[in-house]
């Protein structure tokens, strides 16, 4: 998987908990908090649902990594090729 896929299933995931917000400008290296009204539950959605729907798993010591979509993409990538590599 590539950073960019990564991001898109971080924005996927984003869409679907918080369907009122405007994705389409979301800049990749801002915190997402800062740009969009994404409170704590929300974040804990985000991590459920990567977890959920990607079997990922995201300790709480490394939330932070997952502040914008540049760190999610840094963060989440190679955790998704290591799982596409187990097959």
């Amino acid at each position: 998987m590539t950073k960019d896929e990564c991001k898109k299933v971080v924005l996927d995931i984003i869409a679907d908990i918080a369907p009122d917000e405007d994705l389409s400008n979301v800049k990749p290296e801002v915190r997402l908090r800062d740009q969009l009204q994404l409170d704590s539950m929300d974040f804990l959605d985000i991590v459920m649902e990567l977890r959920k729907r990607h079997s990922i798993e995201v300790p709480e010591a490394d939330y932070q990594q997952l502040a914008s979509l540049d760190s999610c993409a840094e963060y989440l990538t190679p955790k998704f090729n290591a799982l596409a590599a187990k097959g």
